[in-house]
């Protein structure tokens, strides 16, 4: 039976407000209980440390407490499926590095598509890595270190926080520029990495920043080089491995993600939530202070940047020719 055309209009008219207001009114109140905010590698790590410092201000923000809980294996693989597997209801957030969009193509058998899968909500922080060697490893700058690699290929080794990191992903880069050979050791996060720099146990390592500038500062450790393509407001002295290695450049971003389905009104409420954290002049300087800067962007923005960087670190993966089952 077919409804007259006027009489559907009156019924429409009565349904409508009833339809549109119950699903606003469930963004209106967002959020009425704990946020989880995940993390994919180890505690006392620069993903770890940058979560815990906006998730502080993101709580007060919100009105309800932001909880950051590290989800560590798999170069990040584990704790982003938790995330993406997660209720799209803006309780769960992750946080997203570089390392999303490297596994795309770096994990064979990996069980999900981040860009596909996942609800962009803001961007973060930029950031550079960092090179740095043990005292007591003799190459005190980019080109000594490089010599030397070429007169003992595969028997230097050098640390980062997982397979696919960025940081990973910066010596693999800078081997395929100069042809050395080196010998990756990948940990569970890049804190145990540093213990092991510190110790001995090995010589050298790429880090963000945020974890490895107060070693440099304090002289435990020498940083050779910076990944990004100018240097570093916070450690002027340090040059750019693009100095020595022309063209050479990796750049860090960091930000958040939930899974796919997240509703648009809760989307733009933790978006604008973020971007008001990160216009306080107290979290300015704490990223400054870190050797990175706010990266304040909407949700579609930040859509793009991963989507941009899967496709760039596809190429990278390809032509070094890394895979991981």
């Amino acid at each position: 039976m077919r409804i007259p055309t006027a009489k559907f209009c009156r019924l429409l008219a009565v349904a409508l407000p009833f339809i549109v207001s119950a699903y606003p009114s469930y963004a209106l109140d967002y959020p009425t209980r704990p946020i989880r905010f995940i993390v994919s590698f180890a505690a006392g790590g620069p993903n770890d440390t940058i979560a815990r410092l906006i998730g502080q201000y993101l709580s007060e923000q919100l009105g309800q407490t932001v909880v950051v809980e590290d989800h560590v294996g798999a170069g990040g693989n584990i704790g982003m499926a938790d995330v993406l597997a997660s209720n799209p209801d803006g309780y769960t957030i992750g946080f997203v590095a570089p390392n999303n969009a490297i596994n795309q193509t770096l994990y064979q058998n990996i069980p999900f598509d981040f860009v596909r899968d996942s609800t962009p909500i803001a961007g973060t922080m930029s950031l550079a890595n960092v090179m740095e060697v043990n005292l007591a490893f003799p190459p005190k700058n980019v080109a000594e270190f490089i010599a030397l690699a070429k007169t003992e290929p595969g028997k230097i080794n050098f640390g980062s926080g997982g397979v696919g990191t960025s940081p990973h992903m910066s010596g693999e880069l800078l081997e395929a520029m100069t042809g050395i050979k080196l010998t990756h050791v990948a940990y569970r996060g890049s804190a145990p990495s540093t213990t092991d720099l510190l110790g001995g146990q090995i010589p050298a390592m790429f880090d963000n920043l945020p974890g490895a500038i107060q070693n440099i500062k304090a002289g435990k450790v020498r940083a050779l080089g910076v990944t990004t393509a100018k240097r570093v407001a916070e450690l002027p002295d340090v040059p750019t491995i693009g100095e020595t290695v022309p063209g050479y450049e990796v750049a860090v971003w960091y930000g958040i993600s939930g899974p796919k389905g997240i509703p648009p009104e809760i989307v733009a409420k933790l978006n604008a939530a973020v971007n008001a954290v990160l216009a306080k002049p107290e979290i300015k300087q704490r990223f400054h202070q870190l050797g990175g800067e706010v990266m304040p962007m909407s949700a579609n923005g930040f859509g793009k940047l991963v989507a941009d960087e899967t496709v760039k670190w596809a190429k990278v993966v390809k032509f070094a020719n890394l895979k991981v089952e």
